[in-house]
């Protein structure tokens, strides 16, 4: 059935991708193969009308576009982001306790620590690497394989360790890595995972950027099959589904995908929603195929529209007190349009009105998250996008259990209810 062909290639999807640059790169392999051309940001770019193009930047944020053949008047835009929180190494990770070589961990973005205990831990990320020639070299890294565990402490040695405890990342979450290693080299391991990986030999580790991850693969989890449980669906799978829209769109209409980096911290970086990534890229391509000055840049702006996709809060069968009465977005009833009247996200009346057209148009269910008015409320790239271009923005996702945890899951109908209705928008002829 199609919809199991599409969830196969989600779970092939999220075991390559570990990282936010192994994501961007899994990406960029499969517009390559749908014909996207990969362009460079240091070299002047040559773009033709129809043609589909593509760009990185950090290796990590990527935006593919699909060039109209007809003067650039408006285009549609798809937003998400490729990291996800959890933990990454120290530069100087290597520490000893108790006859064990342990690594010492920052948590990156608001991971949920308690889940990280106890499961088999994999490594991955970006090295940077010195050639014999002097060269140096970017190369991505994933030994996967369980190298690494963080044990729970046994509650005989902690009877109040299910009444609720703070855990201590700097003390209490170093993974355990090697036993009797107090004499272990971290970068000949690193050596050996590197040819082993990519047959490099002779190389010097200069610097990496590197994180655990879960061992266990992504599954289909019920009965019927009905859940996706796996890391990182957040935000991977909005990743995931933008691209399926992406490529299965009719190629008539200008086109974006954007999925930037450092969404978990802020966003605040050069290849972060809130940096000039996006804004650049526009600007280059808006140069070439339509009307370069400042108005014409404006113009462009103002008659396109963006869908920022972030997955949603489900209504939690444990939890129901956590969601306001009328607002809990069932998982596999479709997608989820999120509104916070404070900004957290950038939905309004005008851009809800378009995503709920589109879902009636692709005969797609439509759902709404508000969050309660006593809690706190996260954001997305969207309103830091709308700040940045002054695009009208909305946010949407796909409803989940789990958010920020090392496991997450997400409802399986719900991956082709949202590639529908952003492949509806992609092709859709006239945006209002």
């Amino acid at each position: 059935m199609p919809q199991d062909a599409l969830l196969e290639r989600l779970l092939d999807f999220l075991r390559r991708s570990p990282t936010p640059w192994h994501a961007t790169a899994n990406m960029a392999e499969r517009l390559e193969a749908a014909g996207f051309r990969r362009l460079d940001e240091t070299q002047a770019w040559q773009l033709t009308p129809g043609e589909r193009v593509y760009v990185t930047r950090n290796d990590s944020s990527i935006i593919a576009l699909q060039l109209p053949s007809e003067p650039l008047s408006a285009l549609r835009m798809i937003g998400a982001h490729t990291d996800s929180p959890g933990l990454r190494l120290k530069p100087h990770a290597p520490q000893t306790s108790a006859g064990w070589l342990q690594l010492g961990v920052e948590v990156y973005g608001g991971a949920l620590l308690a889940p990280w205990y106890d499961r088999d831990l994999g490594l991955a990320g970006r090295v940077h690497v010195r050639h014999p020639d002097g060269r140096l070299e970017g190369v991505l890294l994933n030994v996967d394989r369980a190298v690494a565990i963080i044990p729970s402490l046994a509650i005989h040695l902690d009877r109040e360790a299910n009444s609720g405890r703070a855990i201590n990342a700097q003390t209490q979450m170093a993974p355990v890595f090697l036993q009797g290693g107090e004499s272990a080299d971290l970068d000949r391991l690193l050596r050996s995972w590197l040819s082993a990986e990519h047959g490099l030999d002779g190389v010097e580790i200069v610097d990496f950027e590197l994180g655990f991850h879960d061992m266990q693969p992504p599954a289909r989890v019920g009965v019927e099959g009905e859940l996706i449980a796996s890391a990182r669906l957040d935000n991977l799978l909005s990743c995931f589904i933008g691209l399926e829209a992406l490529l299965d769109s009719d190629g008539t209409q200008g086109a974006v995908l954007v999925a930037n980096d450092h969404e978990e911290v802020g966003s605040a970086s050069a290849c972060g929603a809130q940096g000039p990534f996006l804004g650049d890229v526009l600007r280059r391509v808006n140069a070439q195929l339509g009307d370069a000055s400042e108005e014409g840049v404006i113009r462009l702006i103002q008659a396109s529209r963006m869908i920022s996709c972030d997955n949603a809060h489900a209504l939690h069968p444990n939890f129901l007190d956590k969601h306001d009465a009328a607002h809990g977005p069932a998982l596999n009833e479709g997608p989820v349009i999120k509104v916070n009247a404070n900004q957290r996200y950038a939905t309004n009346s005008a851009t809800a009105a378009l995503f709920r057209a589109l879902c009636q148009e692709a005969e797609v269910p439509v759902q709404t998250f508000v969050t309660r008015a006593d809690m706190g409320c996260g954001s997305t790239i969207g309103p830091i996008t709308a700040t940045e271009l002054g695009v009208p923005t909305l946010d949407v996702g796909v409803p989940q259990w789990a958010m920020h945890s090392i496991r997450e899951t997400a409802g399986a109908r719900d991956v082709a209810h949202l590639t529908r209705v952003l492949t509806a928008f992609v092709d859709r002829r006239e945006l209002p």
